[in-house]
C-alpha cells in the first residue's frame, strides 16, 4: 500500500470518527462552543464573548436573551453548564474568551 493510500485512508478514519462525534452532540441537543469579545471592560468583553457563544448556537434564543435581560450564563431555553471564561489585557483594554455547554431543553 503507498503512503499516499495510508495516508487517505487516515483521513477518511479521522473524518468518519469526527461526524460520529459531531452526530452524537446533536442527537443529545448539547452544543459546547465559544467565543471571544474585545472591550474596554473585563465585563464588557466577557459579554460580548457569551453573546457569541449565543449566537452561535441560536439566533432566535439570543434575541429572546437580549430582550429578557442579557445576563451572562443564561439561555432562553437551553440549560448552560460549564461556563468558563479566560481574560487577558488587550484590544480595546481587555480580552475575553467564553465557554460553554448549552443542552436544549425539551
Amino acid at each position: 500500500m503507498s503512503n499516499l493510500t495510508r495516508a487517505a485512508l487516515s483521513l477518511l478514519a479521522a473524518g468518519t470518527l469526527l461526524a460520529g462525534a459531531a452526530a452524537a452532540q446533536a442527537q443529545s441537543g448539547c452544543v459546547v462552543k465559544a467565543g471571544q469579545g474585545t472591550s474596554t471592560s473585563e465585563e464588557g468583553a466577557k459579554f460580548q464573548a457569551y453573546e457569541a457563544v449565543l449566537q452561535a448556537t441560536d439566533w432566535g434564543m439570543w434575541a429572546s436573551w437580549m430582550a429578557s435581560g442579557a445576563k451572562i450564563g443564561v439561555a432562553p431555553g437551553y440549560t448552560v453548564s460549564g461556563l468558563k471564561s479566560k481574560c487577558t489585557k488587550g484590544g480595546l483594554g481587555s480580552e475575553c474568551i467564553v465557554q460553554a455547554k448549552l443542552c436544549k431543553k425539551s
